[in-house]
Formats: C-alpha cells, structure tokens, sequence
C-alpha cells in the first residue's frame, strides 16, 4: 500500500528528516503524516557564509561511518575479510557484524545504517548545492562549498555502490510531496558514470592544498584520489592510474599537493596526548589524503552514540582485550597500559603468520597470547580469540579523555581513509602491475619500512597491500574487486555471485520499488 501515511521509515524519512545540522536519530516506527516530520524549515536557512559552512560540515559529519558508532564500517568490513574474525563477547554481540564474519547476513541482520547514514549524508549534499547559490557569499565560496559537497556526495554514493550494488541515485533535494516511494534503482553503471563526472567537474573549485584551519577538508589532492579509486572499481584501469599519478608523484618524494610518506610506519597510528605541547601532532601527516577527525570535545555519551553527535573513535574501544589487566608483580613489565575493551577484530592465525618477518607485523598486531605467556598480562578471553589483537588502533590509559562523557565513547585517534602508501599501490595495480613505475611504487612502500625490492607482479602488490593496510577496512572490498573473495573467504561461508554486495535492509522495501539483491 503506498500510502504516505503509512510509508515506511526508510530512504524517504533519511531524506525528509536528514536535514537537520544537529544530527537526529530516526526510530523504526511508522509515520503517521510525513509532512510534518521536517527538523526545521530548510527555506529559512542558507543565508549566508556562516549557515551555508554549518550545512557543510553536516555533509562531512557522515564520513565517521568508517570509524564512529557500533556499526563503523572498518570495525564491520574487516570481520567480513580473512583477516579478522568478528569477536566480541559471544556469537550474538552484534547481529550485523556476526553475520558477515560467517556469511549468514541477511536482510533483518544487515545493519541499516549503512543505508541510512550515507543516504543522509546525500540528502544534506543535495540540499547544499540546491541552495548555496542564492546564499550571501562571494562566487569563489559558493563554488568551492559546491564542488566540496558534490565529491562527499560522489564518495557516499561509492559507499553504496560497492556495498549494495543496487542502489536510486537521487541529485535532487526531496521534498514532501514528490513520489519518493516509487524511485527506483540505478544500474551501477549508472552511479558511476555520474559520479565519476560529478567529482572531475568538480576539482577546478577546490582547494589545491589545505592551510590549518582547513585541515580535513576536501582539496584538489582529495578528489583525485577518490576519483582514481572510483575508477580502479569501475575497471578504468589508465584514467585511474592518471589520476594516482597526479596525487602520488614521483614515488618516495613529496607530490604537487605536498604528499609524502611518513618516515616511520608507526606514526601514522600514533595519538598525542592530551598533556603534549602539540597533542595534534599526528593528525594529518603528510601521509593522509581523506582522514575522518575524532574527539573528545563532543562528550560523547551512551546516550546519542552512533546517532551522529558522538565524536569518538569507537574503533578503538571495540579492538581492545576484554578485563584487561598488567600483573603488577612482574619485574619491569613492559607490557603495553590498555584500557579494557571489547575484543572485537581478533587477528586471523593466517594474518600472523603471514606478517611475520615484516617489520610491520608488531605495529599491526598486539600479540596478547605471547605476554600471557610470559606472565606479563592477563585478559578474558571472547568470542573468535586467538591472542591476537588489532594493535593499530588500541585504547590505551594515557589517552582517556579528560573530559566529561563515557571514556569508552571519547578517543581521538584519527582514521585515515586513503593515505599514500594505498594509492602508491593503487596506481601500481592500474598500471597492470607491469613496467618501471609500478615497480618504483611498489618498490616506495617496501622502503619505507626497510624492505628490498621484490619484482612487481600482480601477486607482490596483492601481499604488499594485505601487510601495509592490514586492518584499516580495505582487505575485504579489495578481494571482492580482484575476484578473489569466493576462494580467500570460502572457510568464512563466503558465497559466489551472492555475497559480493550485501542484501539491502528489509525495512527499506516495503512500499517502495525497491528490489531485494540476488539471493537474498
């Protein structure tokens, strides 16, 4: 029955309601007139610089989905990935994330979330380049807000393209009275094809590099990467490697938009404290191209997390052993001062053995079962434990906020969500894998943290991404576009042709024209 009435609270209540530039949670109950569901009356707004910045910093707020919330995308993805077991205190602590750890994910168990808050995140983007125009503010500003949210708008749309397959594309603010039930899905093809032309109308506007103040945002550099990533999975092999190039440089130096890689590998992991004369000194390394900017300031708290207005990491309390304690009585312990955590993301057996001898295994990798063993440590074993913990990103006391609001929900550890090394092999692989500068770049990323060449091959960057990005969210959708998932993922339940993309959440089918994905 398609009814406005009795619409279901789905893609048109994230459109109709999404709106507001204080996050808001929507519950799953039926409308009772959508009319009146509006946060504010959007016509009054944008009249100025300083309304329309607001309405564009809620268009960036959507990028915590990879690292914010319960259902952050990197903490979901890397149980999916051979890498990582799901974890957690038991086989139910987490329907979404237990489901796609064994493949029995499905429409009531996927998380709607990762439906909603990207579609949110599109709504505040079409609302923003509908309206800047008329706003009180010179052209150069009104462009480049425009250009800005056109290209979160293209990387929200990527999300859901790679996450559903099958998804409407929607340009346009919608309003009450438009048919928003009846909006159909686009072809991927489609969604690409759009955004691919969307971000590449769009980098004349932007920024070339980003000053302080603008740290986070998105600049010339941003939008290529992105680009050359959303190309890479469209299979535009020599625009994506064009695009790379342009970011990347000449491998081991420092790029037209002042990137470079670190020097030392475990500072991209690294958090100042609180009491440092510079406690931002690891964010925004010269490493970071897209990076999603946590804190503490929000006193995050049980209440509104993962509703929007959280501003924590929560990948770190997520990864972190569970009753964690250092044994006091031990000679000179060493062992690491964590804040007890969740045991989410335990490390694969497979993963460990296979870093070893690579100098980033004790950067990527808490060995937990080695200190118990040495009777430095004690913690409770979880769901899926192995002993090996995600080391990237673990709580530790000296970083527990100082601030009011739950300490769980309050880290400040940047995530990064493209960073060099990834499009140096990126490119590598657009390149074919063959000829002097994929070796140069493959050769870039093994130097860094003191490895010799190894002749480049399509097998070298595949082993060379597993260790070099190893749990920052990307070995999943990485075996999905190489093909490989159905054999790597097999043990998991991983199911060809099926599991590639994940079923849309049943509460977005009813009365639309939405169509559920194959075999689900």
């Amino acid at each position: 029955m398609k009814n406005k009435k009795f619409l279901y609270k789905g893609l048109a209540i994230t459109f109709l309601t999404g709106l507001s530039f204080t996050n808001i949670a929507c519950n799953d109950a039926y409308l009772d007139d959508v009319q009146n569901s509006g946060s504010f009356n959007t016509d009054l707004y944008f009249k100025n610089e300083q309304q329309s910045f607001s309405a564009l910093v809620s268009v960036y707020d959507v990028l915590r989905k990879y690292s914010g919330g319960f259902e952050n995308s990197v903490t979901f993805f890397n149980a999916g990935s051979d890498d990582l077991y799901s974890g957690g205190g038991n086989s139910n602590d987490g329907a979404g994330i237990q489901g796609i750890n064994n493949y029995t994910i499905n429409p009531n168990t996927m998380p709607a979330s990762y439906w909603k808050d990207y579609y949110q995140g599109i709504a505040r983007a079409n609302l923003l380049i509908e309206r800047v125009p008329a706003a009180d503010m010179s052209d150069g500003l009104k462009k480049r807000f425009i250009a800005e949210a056109k290209v979160l708008r293209s990387l929200y749309y990527f999300e859901l393209v790679r996450i559903f397959g099958n998804i409407p594309l929607i340009l346009n603010y919608i309003k009450f009275d438009d048919d928003y039930w009846n909006i159909p899905q686009a072809k991927p093809s489609e969604v690409y094809a759009q955004i691919e032309s969307d971000i590449v109308a769009a980098i004349p506007d932007l920024m070339l590099t980003a000053d302080t103040n603008d740290k986070g945002r998105i600049t010339q550099g941003t939008a290529r990467a992105i680009l050359g990533k959303i190309y890479l999975y469209d299979k535009k092999m020599p625009q994506a490697a064009e695009q790379f190039a342009q970011v990347n440089g000449v491998p081991g130096g420092t790029s037209q938009y002042g990137y470079k890689l670190v020097a030392n590998y475990a500072d991209l992991f690294k958090v100042g404290l609180e009491t440092d004369p510079d406690p931002n000194r690891y964010k925004f390394l010269s490493e970071s191209i897209l990076e999603v900017m946590h804190t503490n300031k929000a006193n995050s708290d049980w209440g509104f997390w993962g509703q929007g207005k959280d501003e924590g990491n929560s990948i770190n309390i997520m990864v972190g052993p569970r009753s964690y304690s250092i044994k006091k009585d031990f000679p000179n312990n060493n062992a690491p001062d964590l804040y007890s955590g969740w045991a989410f993301n335990t490390i694969t057996d497979d993963l460990f053995n296979f870093m070893q001898g690579d100098p980033r295994l004790d950067v990527t990798i808490f060995n937990a079962k080695k200190l118990v063993e040495e009777g430095k440590i004690s913690y409770s074993p979880a769901y899926s434990d192995t002993g090996y913990f995600l080391n990237k990103y673990l709580p530790t006391n000296n970083l527990r906020s100082s601030l009011p609001g739950a300490t769980e929900l309050n880290f400040r550890q940047n995530y990064i969500a493209i960073r060099l090394a990834d499009t140096y092999l990126m490119e590598a692989e657009a390149l074919g894998a063959t000829g002097g500068r994929a070796q140069a770049l493959l050769d870039a990323v093994r130097a860094r943290v003191g490895l010799g060449s190894v002749p480049v091959s399509m097998q070298a960057i595949k082993d060379e991404r597993r260790r070099e990005l190893a749990g920052e969210g990307h070995r999943w959708f990485d075996l999905v576009r190489w093909g490989d998932a159905p054999s790597k993922l097999a043990s998991k339940g991983f199911v060809a042709n099926k599991n590639e993309i994940m079923p849309i959440p049943f509460n977005e089918l009813p009365n639309t024209a939405l169509n559920q994905n194959p075999h689900y």
